[in-house]
């Protein structure tokens, strides 16, 4: 396959990429670079368009900075899912076929008898949305598009290259000139600096102690006289890390509180029970109960706990949590290695998981710290305890929140994971 560009205008647009869905959890530049490793190591250029990667590599033509040719088509026919198009062009013939969203075919044909067999060969797929073709060619239903007129002002798909060595190169050259340029310029003033100064004489060091003594003392008293406060030492950061309990007894403690709440109340139907951070809660729908005969039945039931009216029809029970001891805990994998092996912990038992890695920022007013934290979200009919079973070979694992659906009966769930 040629890798060339298009040019449409005074623009210059990259086509024929590999294209490929990017994975779950992947940073675009780091999924690039596998697919790169895995697929042909000559690819040195990524895109990331949608939920998509475009690899290339750096010939024909293509360089970083350019835009996708393809790109700009999906975005132009941004009303059909699934379209198959054959541009005129000049060198050739640009055909982009795209299947729900997804660009199977970006490719530049030199050849109009090859471009149009494979544009037949694709028209053989059921289901598309919508046919651009050449009105020469006579294609049943398909009309004619000109690409510079869709094409006008759009700029989607830039290349960037996969690899930061280039550049962190270019980086170092530019500085170290940068550099060269000062010291040359300030050689003069920069001598005198470094050049040894003649000591006029030797001090004796009992003198020297005596006299550093005497200024402090004359410090404090200053201080004392004109009520000088010190500046006070910001505290020290606290990492979430650090103070973690045990992921089985969090569980317990939910499930026990949860369980203590989910009290039957007559006249009074329950619509969901959660277990947060400090409180656990239930939400009651009114059927044909009273406020009082809740009041009289609940506080046997579920001594201590806080009643929250939020309407005549829905009341609200919380209860405090009792605390857990806690200890460290920090997973030694990174945050990418941890939603992987998470993935496949959920694929092992067919139970669908939601991840996502996010940046926590800790700062005291002077010291910030960044911590990079995955975040699990799953439905499942596991009780807690099973549940948090899942993650016995992971650390830094937090279960933030859990819900019981009454009406489908499925246990929600939220757990973090501190990564290094």
């Amino acid at each position: 396959m040629t890798y060339q560009y298009i040019s449409i205008g005074r623009r210059k647009y990259a086509v024929g990429l590999l294209w490929q869905p990017m994975g779950v959890g992947y940073t675009p530049r780091n999924y690039a670079r596998q697919l790169a490793r895995g697929i042909d190591k000559k690819y040195t250029l990524y895109t990331e368009y949608r939920s998509m990667i475009g690899l290339a590599p750096h010939q024909g033509g293509i360089r970083a900075g350019m835009a996708s040719a393809a790109a700009g088509v999906v975005d132009a026919f941004g009303e059909f899912s699934s379209f198959l198009a054959v541009f005129r062009v000049t060198g050739g013939y640009y055909l982009v076929a795209v299947r729900n969203g997804i660009i199977l075919e970006d490719k530049l044909f030199n050849d109009e008898a090859v471009a149009r067999d494979r544009y037949v060969e694709l028209a053989q797929i059921p289901d598309w949305g919508a046919f651009f073709a050449p009105e020469s060619w006579a294609m049943p239903r398909a009309v004619e598009r000109r690409i510079d007129d869709i094409m006008a002002g759009r700029n989607r798909g830039i290349l960037h290259m996969i690899s930061r060595v280039r550049a962190n190169i270019l980086s170092a050259a530019l500085i170290g000139g940068f550099i060269y340029v000062l010291l040359y310029f300030f050689r003069v003033p920069i001598a005198e600096m470094v050049s040894p100064r003649p000591q006029v004489s030797t001090i004796n060091p009992e003198l020297a102690a005596e006299y550093k003594r005497q200024i402090e003392q004359k410090n404090q008293e200053l201080d004392v006289q004109f009520d000088i406060q010190k500046p006070t030492p910001p505290p020290p950061l606290v990492m979430p890390y650090d103070h973690l309990p045990d992921p089985m007894a969090r569980a317990q403690v939910c499930f026990n509180a949860m369980g203590f709440l989910m009290q039957p109340v007559l006249g009074w139907t329950q619509t969901s029970v959660e277990c947060g951070e400090e409180y656990a809660s239930v939400m009651f729908t009114r059927t044909f109960g009273t406020l009082g005969e809740f009041y009289a039945v609940a506080g046997d039931l579920m001594p201590g706990a806080y009643v929250v009216e939020n309407s005549d029809s829905a009341i609200s029970v919380r209860a405090r949590l009792p605390q857990l001891g806690t200890g460290a805990s920090l997973d030694e994998r990174d945050a990418d290695t941890i939603v992987r092996d998470v993935t496949t912990a959920f694929q092992q038992i067919a139970t669908p998981v939601d991840t996502n890695i996010v940046i926590d920022t800790l700062s005291n007013g002077v010291d910030t710290a960044h911590l990079s934290v995955v975040e699990i979200a799953a439905s499942s009919k596991l009780t807690p305890m099973a549940f948090m079973r899942i993650f016995d070979e992971f650390s830094g694992v937090y279960m933030t929140r859990c819900v019981w659906n009454a009406g489908n009966r499925t246990w929600n769930y939220e757990v973090i994971i501190y990564a290094k």
